[in-house]
């Protein structure tokens, strides 16, 4: 019978599906993207406690480390890396008998967990997962997780070198696919590390619009 992972008292849901689903993360991740994931969950609950909110535990479990399945060679497909990711973490969640409207909640999470000023408006589900993936990528809300929380969470999942991992795992993505960066911050990844990157720009797309003014 396996254990579940604790930090503090604080246990990570642990049923047949988390497993099933931290099984699919580990085959599909390098293990830098996979802590990245596992500390997301983490901060997210932390987060959550921290601030009193009311959620689904082994829903946000699921979101947290489903978050960057469209960074993946095998689930990346035509859309936003969020969008892809957000597909495939629903397909799976459907597959093994989770509820749909559930899995829904799954899939907001994921495709808007990028969506800073948007999903933080959503409910707590959805709103988590954005939080604890910036606290993890940024550093932002920092201030609301104890720094013994924070030690043993990287003690137990260390970043391993997450800062270039991250950047080549989105780089990657704006190479493959340079429109989906357009309005996203993909677009400073491929400007800095894509060789020849182009994306159309904003203003260009309104003056060629195909109106008269």
């Amino acid at each position: 019978m396996n254990t579940p992972v604790t930090i503090q008292g604080i246990s990570a849901p642990d049923t047949e599906l988390t497993r099933k689903a931290a099984a699919l993360v580990a085959r599909v991740h390098n293990q830098p993207m996979q802590h990245h994931l596992h500390r997301t969950w983490w901060f997210a609950e932390f987060l959550g406690r921290k601030r009193g909110l009311q959620y689904d535990r082994e829903l946000v479990y699921l979101a947290s480390i489903f978050h960057d399945l469209g960074l993946t060679e095998e689930f990346a497909a035509e859309g936003r890396f969020e969008v892809d990711g957000a597909d495939a973490a629903s397909h799976f969640l459907k597959q093994h008998g989770y509820q749909d409207a559930k899995a829904e909640m799954v899939w907001d999470a994921v495709a808007l967990h990028s969506s800073v000023g948007i999903v933080e408006r959503k409910r707590p589900e959805i709103a988590l997962i954005s939080l604890g993936a910036h606290v993890d990528v940024f550093g932002l809300h920092l201030d609301e997780i104890t720094p013994s929380l924070l030690d043993d969470t990287l003690a137990l999942y260390p970043r391993l070198g997450m800062k270039k991992a991250f950047t080549e795992a989105v780089a990657e993505v704006v190479h493959k696919k340079p429109h989906t960066a357009l309005g996203t911050g993909l677009v400073d990844v491929g400007k800095r590390h894509v060789h020849g990157f182009h994306c159309p720009n904003v203003c260009d797309l309104i003056e060629d619009a195909p109106f008269d003014s």
